[in-house]
């Protein structure tokens, strides 16, 4: 007889969704420089990811595929990537707007993406409850829309690739000042560079169509399920900004336009 206890078994909650090819992150992710992920460096300059969805790919061919079974089935959990090769998977650097048809799922598993942005269509996945986009390195920000996910309460980020993160306090990039008109501004191919996306539809806060005059944008940290995520307002109008809830106190808890704002002190300091 002995009195040693039995091993933990630990089990890897994400491990269909891993690359089949253990220790090849390169061949599904590239390599994101945006800012040091490991070591806290808040006045430093970031931007935007600039790259634009390659609609033609086949990776993404084949994500609106698995889009169109998933709502013709009524699935609950959706893991598209599983069921692509890591080169296709490489090529998805967002979601299609299609994912608005999502209504059913309550578990989207997005393990090792190489996304760098999430489009604001997912604000339609009223059923969400659960939200894995663990392992995404690129992925700094999402789209304030996901706040209309009421159900959603659980989520794992990798919080420390996220702009404004509590652990290393990287900056957020500084956005454009409203423009005195949008009517010069083709708000279905904007450039990412200077707006972090490449469409705006309507307002993330009224979603009312955008007015001519309008398109403010602001960074606001908020709490979404477990984690306070960094979240993009594309709004119509100040009002609508100003109409924003206050954030937790240990991040910025109101409204900015990134840049070199003064942040709490990291837990790290």
């Amino acid at each position: 007889m002995t009195n040693e206890k039995e091993p933990w078994i630990y089990v890897n909650r994400w491990g269909d969704a891993a690359d089949p090819v253990p220790g090849r992150r390169g061949s599904r992710q590239d390599i994101c420089s945006c800012f040091d992920q490991s070591r806290p460096h808040p006045r430093a300059r970031v931007g935007f990811h600039t790259e634009r969805q390659d609609t033609s790919a086949p990776g993404w061919q084949r994500l609106l595929e698995l889009i169109d079974e998933a709502a013709a089935d009524g699935r609950e959990e959706f893991r598209p990537l599983v069921d692509l090769t890591p080169q296709e998977r490489r090529q998805i650097i967002t979601l299609p707007a299609s994912i608005a048809r999502l209504t059913a799922v309550k578990r989207l598993v997005l393990y090792g993406s190489n996304l760098v942005r999430i489009p604001p269509e997912i604000g339609a996945m009223t059923s969400l409850e659960e939200f894995t986009p663990y392992t995404s390195y690129r992925l700094h920000w999402f789209p304030y829309e996901i706040t209309r996910c009421r159900k959603l309460t659980r989520s794992t980020v990798s919080t420390r690739a996220l702009f404004g993160n509590y652990k290393l306090r990287p900056p957020f990039p500084q956005l454009q000042p409203p423009p005195d008109c949008v009517t010069n501004l083709d708000l279905q191919n904007l450039d990412p560079r200077h707006w972090g996306t490449t469409t705006v539809h309507n307002c993330s806060v009224c979603d009312r169509p955008l007015e001519p005059s309008g398109l403010h944008q602001a960074w606001i940290s908020l709490r979404v399920a477990t984690d306070v995520l960094p979240l993009l307002v594309s709004a119509c109008s100040a009002a609508c900004v100003a109409a924003l809830p206050s954030g937790p106190h240990d991040h910025i808890p109101t409204p900015h336009k990134g840049g070199r704002v003064d942040q709490p002190a990291s837990d790290w300091d």
